[in-house]
């Protein structure tokens, strides 16, 4: 016997159904954009060229850039004064999978966004086909959306950053959960930073290409952390001055979805600050771009940094890329490259020498006293151990460039990368670089 509810569900469902098939993006609205015809003449970031789509709303426009020939990626550019102002790019379609010349950019009938080679292979989609979508917007805060004939959104591009957030954006649980900084700026691929939101503080990880797992270099212990419940969302947020109408406060803000909420603020700009991004340097950094949209020239300028010798949060010393491949780093400065026979003078040219056989007899350590790595922070070391089974740890994988030791606790860290070392005055705090034997 049919139950009594299951003709009613049937007819809800073919009404659903039919109506998302039957929703269409007017003809009007939408459109097909080739990657083809003439560069544009303003000076962009990463040195690249690019050509401009007609999909803008102040200071937001959609482009087509490319920093090697015939690799162009779709993006959403961010600029103030053509003449004076470097275009930045906020959001990015299609990182890793760059598309050639005559590429297309189209929402059709159907209601998807697709990038496409000019075969018509898809390298980018939104994935909203026959799913309601009536139109495309691109809104002031530079979130595009797709939404339906209530005005819900079935897609938005804060959804799906790369190395960047604009105010409003947010890392959240259920969706983005991390920033992945770009390679180089030739190379248009994911870097090996990320930052990362975890289930009580944000955190920075490096993945070196000698490591099984990215190694983290910050966690936000003290400025940023919950004490119950998880981080459900963290955004970056300007707070509004009611009576003066221009933003005073750039925050971190987050919320654990039930008891707590808060946020650090990260600076005060004497401006209207709305206009700014927090971006994920190549470098690894953490930094604000904040336009000062009044003036005409250097509208843009960095108004936070997070490893930085006037920051509250974090000093040079523990950002990896600070002293290059290798050096000693003390009161934010590089001061020495240390060697077997001592500390000499650091240059970008400082590097430990490369052992070239796993075979421990091949090759021996030298000792550093009072120095941390910048793994030691914010990992917690292994052990109780003796440095012995720690420098054994090191001989067995082949990747290990050094260990650090503190012997108050026994702890011990395998580097498979050095980069910064950090100058401390605790003299139980042991480097031991790996080099071959002569």
């Amino acid at each position: 016997m049919r139950s009594p509810l299951l003709t009613p569900l049937l007819i809800s469902f073919f009404f659903l159904f039919f109506s998302f098939s039957l929703a269409l993006v007017p003809a009007n609205e939408t459109f097909k954009f080739v990657n083809e015809g003439e560069f544009g003449d303003f000076a962009v970031e990463y040195g690249g060229t690019y050509r401009v789509l007609s999909i803008f709303r102040f200071p937001f426009q959609l482009a087509f850039y490319n920093t090697t020939p015939n690799a162009y990626t779709l993006a959403l550019r961010i600029s103030i004064r053509r003449s004076e102002s470097a275009i930045r790019w906020v959001w990015e379609a299609n990182r890793g999978r760059p598309v050639r010349e005559n590429a297309t950019f189209s929402l059709s009938a159907n209601g998807n966004l697709v990038l496409a080679e000019a075969d018509g292979t898809v390298v980018w989609q939104s994935n909203t086909a026959n799913k309601g979508v009536v139109g495309f917007e691109l809104l002031p805060s530079g979130n595009m959306v797709l939404f339906d004939s209530n005005g819900k959104f079935l897609w938005q591009s804060f959804d799906s950053p790369t190395d960047t957030l604009l105010v409003g954006q947010s890392l959240r649980l259920g969706g983005p959960m991390k920033l992945v900084s770009r390679a180089s700026e030739e190379m248009n691929v994911n870097g090996p930073y990320s930052l990362v939101m975890e289930r009580k503080v944000l955190s920075l990880y490096y993945k070196s290409p000698n490591s099984p797992k990215p190694m983290r270099y910050y966690s936000s212990t003290d400025m940023l952390s919950v004490r119950k419940g998880v981080l459900a969302n963290i955004t970056l947020n300007a707070a509004v001055d009611p009576d003066q109408g221009f933003a005073t406060e750039l925050t971190l803000n987050y919320d654990t979805g039930s008891t707590e909420s808060g946020g650090p603020i990260l600076t005060r700009p004497k401006y209207n600050s709305t206009l700014t991004f927090l971006r994920l340097g190549i470098d690894g950094n953490l930094r604000l771009i904040t336009y000062n949209d009044k003036v005409d020239w250097g509208p843009s300028e960095i108004s936070f940094t997070l490893f930085d010798r006037d920051s509250s949060w974090e000093n040079e010393c523990q950002w990896p890329e600070r002293c290059g491949q290798f050096g000693l780093c003390e009161d934010n400065q590089c001061v020495a490259c240390p060697t077997e026979n001592g500390l000499a003078g650091w240059s970008k040219s400082c590097a430990p020498k490369k052992v070239s056989s796993c075979d421990p007899k091949s090759f021996h350590y030298y000792k550093l006293v009072g120095v941390d790595h910048f793994l030691t922070k914010y990992n917690k070391g292994e052990g109780p151990m003796g440095q012995k089974e720690c420098e054994k740890k090191c001989n067995l994988d082949c990747k290990c460039l050094g260990y650090f030791y503190q012997t108050k606790g026994s702890l011990c860290w395998v580097a498979n990368e050095l980069k910064t070392l950090i100058k401390v005055a605790n003299s139980t705090h042991l480097g031991f670089i790996k080099t071959p034997n002569k």
